[in-house]
């Protein structure tokens, strides 16, 4: 069996994180990493009560550097070959959830394997977001070589580690876990604070992918080379 770490990454989600990181803590994992991308709420205090009964890594930016530096920086940390990914305001999550996303990619059944959570606005099955999860795995290897990219990707870091493993033909594979919940910005913040900030995450996407050209040329290739098959 391969080792296997587990990455979380938290800005501001002191409702959430006890419980997400006590339950990855409590599963198989050879290694837990929370990075705090400068929150500034109680995030910072829970955590420092938490690693009193739990073990884990915990990494503390002091300032806010954004979604794809955190996960960059706890790649650049993590020492097992199988990474996994969760999000830090995850409601109802359970051990199955977590071993719906190891074991496809233990089983050697896919190259990355992405988490939908049921409990969305949008009915997972024409969800046209289902590729921006937080929740994935990967093997450590296969997403190394983007992690200086993604330093400076912000909110775009999942577009970039899609577009990259579509250039390099990977295969993925889509799990849904059953009533999981993920809590989205309307969630978490007023009307109009949370349509501001969709559109600051969209701008960051669509940069990511204009950045990138390269990387989308390279995956319709794949895709017309694979119809051609």
């Amino acid at each position: 069996m391969k080792k296997i770490s587990v990455i979380i990454c938290v800005y501001n989600e002191e409702k959430t994180i006890k419980d997400v990181v006590s339950i990855v803590c409590d599963y198989f994992f050879d290694e837990v990493i929370v990075v705090n991308d400068g929150s500034t709420d109680k995030t910072d205090d829970i955590l420092n009560e938490l690693s009193k009964n739990y073990e884990f890594k915990y990494i503390k930016l002091e300032e806010n550097k954004g979604k794809g530096f955190a996960i960059a920086t706890g790649i650049e940390n993590v020492s097992g070959e199988i990474i996994v990914f969760v999000d830090a305001d995850l409601s109802n999550l359970k051990e199955d959830h977590l071993f719906e996303l190891v074991m496809p990619l233990v089983h050697k059944k896919a190259d990355m394997i992405l988490g939908q959570a049921t409990e969305t606005l949008i009915d997972y099955s024409i969800n046209p977001f289902k590729s921006f999860t937080g929740e994935r795995a990967v093997l450590k290897k296969d997403i190394f070589p983007i992690v200086d990219k993604m330093k400076n990707s912000r909110f775009g870091v999942e577009t970039l580690i899609n577009l990259y493993y579509q250039s390099e033909g990977k295969k993925v594979k889509y799990v849904m876990l059953k009533d999981l919940k993920h809590l989205t910005i309307f969630d978490k913040l007023s009307k109009q604070q949370a349509i501001k900030e969709f559109a600051k995450e969209g701008h960051q996407i669509a940069l990511i992918a204009f950045k990138n050209f390269d990387l989308i040329t390279s995956s319709i290739k794949n895709k017309l080379k694979n119809l051609k098959v």
